[in-house]
Order: structure tokens, then sequence, then C-alpha cells
């Protein structure tokens, strides 16, 4: 029986990676919409639409429960799905909750907002999650008196779709100089993009050691076992896959590249 999740291209598998771990026994269909990557220059509209035709494959593929692995889709795309679009009997979750918990040492559930003991916060992220500032507004949900200054990484998803690494490391670091003439002294940075971890090494050596860089994935892993043991009805039936709507070879290529085993990718 498995779970959706879907991102713009092969950042989201950070992700499948590290909820594999944590939930050997549960099977996952993966979406890659690798035909419209990336989705972090897309207008708000364009990235919904995209956002909700995925999400509706993987529904069809048996999926009851959808993970969004891509923080320009649950930035520009997650809240107006759950509130319009998403039936009454599927889930569709993001990935900033976790990390916000993480963040403010804070359950979602606990209100109202208070202070917490970073105040300076780094958030790197592509340009249409900076745009829409839903990090920003699901952070003071939870806490007030927090700095945050979000600087938009133009071409770090491309280098690192394209296996061009060498490119990334020389962007995360241009990108990290131009956050930190703006906020010299990050508390804490958010890799606000499942593609970032693949260069966390590299934000933290730019950033120092004294910041604290804050990954998703196994903060995602963690929360979805969690959700699960509440919502058990949530697993659905379909079988495990890769689903893309680029070139399955291609794209099979890249995944296996990413997570040094065979990934095979089918057409979505």
């Amino acid at each position: 029986m498995a779970i959706g999740i879907f991102d713009s291209g092969l950042g989201g598998l950070t992700v499948l990676q590290a909820v594999q771990e944590r939930l050997p026994e549960t099977e996952f269909v993966y979406l890659a919409d690798s035909a419209h990557a990336p989705y972090g220059v897309r207008t708000a509209e364009d990235i919904y639409d995209l956002t909700t035709a995925a999400t509706q494959r993987l529904f069809d593929a048996g999926c009851d429960l959808v993970i969004l692995a891509c923080n320009t889709a649950s930035a520009a795309a997650l809240r107006r799905m759950q509130e319009a679009w998403v039936p009454a009997d599927k889930r569709v979750l993001g990935v900033f909750v976790p990390l916000i918990e993480a963040l403010t040492e804070r359950q979602w559930g606990i209100t109202p907002p208070r202070e917490v003991a970073v105040k300076h916060v780094a958030l790197f992220a592509t340009p249409a999650t900076v745009s829409s500032r839903a990090f920003q507004r699901e952070l003071a949900f939870r806490a007030i008196g927090v700095d945050v200054e979000a600087q938009a990484c133009g071409g770090v998803v491309d280098a690192i779709e394209d296996g061009d690494f060498i490119l990334a490391e020389a962007l995360v670091r241009s990108h990290v100089d131009a956050l930190k003439r703006k906020m010299p002294e990050p508390h804490a940075a958010i890799l606000g993009c499942t593609h970032y971890p693949l260069m966390q090494e590299t934000f933290q050596s730019a950033l120092g050691e004294g910041v604290n860089v804050y990954s998703q994935a196994n903060l995602v892993a963690e929360s979805l076992a969690d959700y699960l043991e509440r919502h058990p009805d949530k697993v659905g039936t379909g079988n495990a896959a890769f689903l893309t709507t680029g070139d399955p070879a291609k794209v099979s290529a890249r995944a296996t590249q990413f997570l040094r085993r065979s990934i095979s990718f089918t057409a979505a």
C-alpha cells in the first residue's frame, strides 16, 4: 500500500530516501514533474495548476495521502488546495510544518505564538517560495520576534538537476554571500528546497560552523511516521512506483546518480 510523494523534479528524492529509512514497510509512489521543472521561476497560478494535476495523478494511482516534497508547491499551492480542492477522503501535506516545529521547538497544535530562542533566520529557497512569503506566514502562527531574511537562490535547482555540482557549489556560495550582506550573523539557516540537502555541506561551510542548518528530509520522515500512527487509514492501495512527466531514461540515470542506487522511472 502506497503513499504519494511529489516533487517538481528530483529534489524530493532526499525526502523519499529519509522516509523509506524511517518507514521501511511502507511503499511509496514518487512522481517527478520533470517536464515542467523547475517550478521556482513559475507564477503562483501555474504552480497551482501543475501541482493539482500531479496530485490527482497520485490519487489515481491509489494514494490517499500525498506529500508535497517540494517547497515551491507547498508555498504557492498547498493552502489553496487544502481549502478548496482536496477531496474529503484524501490528504495532502507539505514540508514546512515539520521544519517550523523543529525551528521553534513547538508542536503544531500548541497556540498562541510565543517568543522562541532563535531570533535571526536565513531562508534559502527558490524565487517562487521567497516571493510567496509562505514560510514567514506559517512561522508567524508559532513564533513572534523572529527576523527572517530570505535569499532567492536562482540557478541552483537547474544546476543540480543537470548534475553540474561545480556550478551548484559556486551558486550556493554566491547566494550565501548575498544573504550575509543583509544578515551578517544568522542564528539558523533553512534550506527551503528539497534539492538543497544535496549541497548542505557547501551551505554549512559558507555560513560557518556556528550556524545551525535545518534540512527537511529527516524532519518530514519523523512527522510522517507520527501522522500515520494517528491516521493509519491514509495508507492507500497503490503499488510502489517511480513516475515522471519527463524522459524516463534521462530521469532514471540522474536519480540513480543522486541516490547511488538503481532507480527506474516510467512515464506518468
